[in-house]
């Protein structure tokens, strides 16, 4: 998957959640990258500072959102 600076529209699949992010890298510094994520469905905007906070945060939504469909 290649990721541009100007933002990345990525459909994510976990167990039965999915999920549409829209990822803006508005830096890269620490060989990691900083940025905003946009949770389609519910236009909800987080910013994250690496990476890994990116991948947590993405995660955490869809086992949040997993957890209140039944």
């Amino acid at each position: 998957m290649l990721l541009r600076k100007a933002g990345t529209r990525m459909d994510i699949r976990r167990g039965k959640g999915t999920g549409t992010f829209i990822v803006k890298i508005l830096d890269s510094q620490n060989a990691t990258w900083q940025g905003s994520v946009t949770w389609a469905e519910r236009q909800k905007v987080q910013y994250f500072r690496s990476a890994l906070e990116l991948l947590k945060m993405i995660d955490g939504v869809l086992i949040e959102d997993e957890g209140g469909e039944s």
